[in-house]
């Protein structure tokens, strides 16, 4: 008889685990995916093309009904789990019976940040995370608002992208002195920057935030400068907090994230987690592939096989409000390493490879991506470099050939 398998959370962790295990261990789990979110799970990378316009939303879904339904998945979404009882091994669901299992898995996911400012609870505060929020800002930018978003990194470049697109008026406060800052190097920060205001986007670094202004609603954001923004409406986009409340009531470690071993169990067993709600090794990753290696590692243990997580070499490899921006690893460049730097600013690209003891240990790409994954692949895998580093800065085929010849 199958063994029941709970997985709590329906996003792009919860699908990527349910595939693996169709792949390693079919039949052997009676699956249950409970999700809060009233959808199938959807890839929350394309929800800035979505307010774009550039995707429309049904597109976006991983997998359709049939997909799961074919694997013998229950998919109870709109659901939301309520409490954990590890000790009769049940999980309750709000306004229904509890569900029993033998394993549970949080993909719990994470929340949007809201700064604690004065105004911060006006009407027309939004944060930019989910489906429901874009439609929120779509009726925003069709009404042509001004909004200000604040946060400079990856949730609010492209929230700011897909607000403008839309037709909204945009300005983006960043507190830092560089966009993108813990995936991007200053040079490569400040193309971004530009190539990002050619869109209509007005960005304002070293922003601090100090208050919203507004009677009932959102009339304007001040910043600690004295500096005043008129507004209709403020999205927060200015980082994550993991979602450990269910596992922190039922007794289960947590610090920021849900604490999990190389095996990705939390402290009580037969309960893990994984993706941006799991913590390893003192690291949250809120990015989407450490997700997809832990749900890849995860499915080859509760398939009985020898499997350990031990953690991941942190890449983005996205378009950024519709600029492609790769980046990964040690990026800045520890002591004693070296750095090869090929910049077009007139093209929109910038290329950095960071070189250590003879491998490539980071890079920094924007604009002409095409090599990105090549670069990934030489930095996970420590592939010494000595033979084709004259030419690995132009790209894999050229770097292939030298040597062959």
């Amino acid at each position: 008889m199958s063994e029941p398998l709970v997985i709590v959370g329906n996003g792009m962790a919860a699908a990527r685990l349910v595939d693996e295990l169709a792949k390693a261990a079919l039949g052997r789990y009676a699956i249950a995916v409970i999700g809060d979110e009233p959808r199938l799970a959807y890839n929350r990378v394309l929800l800035s093309s979505v307010l774009a316009g550039e995707t429309a939303s049904h597109d976006i879904e991983l997998r359709p009904a049939t997909w799961w339904r074919d694997r013998g998945v229950t998919l109870k979404y709109g659901c939301r789990a309520t409490e954990i009882d590890v000790g009769r091994r049940e999980l309750k669901i709000a306004g229904e019976e509890s569900i029993a299992f033998s394993r549970l898995v949080l993909t719990t996911g994470s929340s949007a940040l809201r700064l604690s400012v004065p105004g911060a609870d006006l009407a027309g505060v939004h944060t930019f995370r989910d489906t429901r929020d874009v439609d929120l800002l779509l009726t925003l930018a069709a009404q042509k608002k001004r909004v200000v978003v604040v946060g400079g990194g990856l949730l609010g470049l492209e929230a700011a992208y897909g607000l403008a697109k839309a037709g909204a008026v945009v300005t983006l406060v960043h507190l830092m002195d560089r966009l993108m800052e813990r995936q991007l190097d200053a040079p490569a920060a400040e193309l971004l920057k530009s190539l990002v205001e050619r869109k209509g986007i007005e960005i304002l670094l070293n922003a601090n935030t100090a208050s919203i202004h507004g009677e009932t609603r959102v009339e304007g954001v001040e910043l600690v400068d004295g500096r005043r923004i008129d507004a209709d409406a403020v999205i927060f986009a200015a980082g994550i907090r993991p979602n450990i409340a269910l596992a922190k009531e039922a007794g289960i470690t947590v610090n920021r994230g849900i604490v999990v071993d190389d095996h990705l169990q939390t402290s009580a067993a037969g309960v893990f987690a994984i993706g941006e709600c799991a913590e390893h090794r003192g690291t949250c990753y809120g990015l989407v592939e450490p997700a997809y290696e832990q749900a890849r590692v995860l499915a080859q243990h509760l398939a009985g096989a020898t499997a350990s997580y031990g953690g991941s070499v942190v890449a983005t490899n996205l378009k950024v409000s519709g600029v492609s921006v790769f980046s990964a690893g040690d990026f800045i460049g520890a002591e004693g390493s070296e750095t090869i730097v090929l910049t077009d600013i007139n093209h929109g690209t910038y290329k950095k490879l960071v070189i250590s003891e003879g491998r490539l240990t980071g890079a920094v790409l924007i604009g002409d991506v095409g090599d990105a994954l090549w670069y990934l692949e030489l930095i996970r895998n420590r592939q010494p470099t000595a033979r084709i580093r004259a030419d690995m800065m132009f790209g894999r085929s050229l770097a292939i050939r030298s040597e062959a010849a």
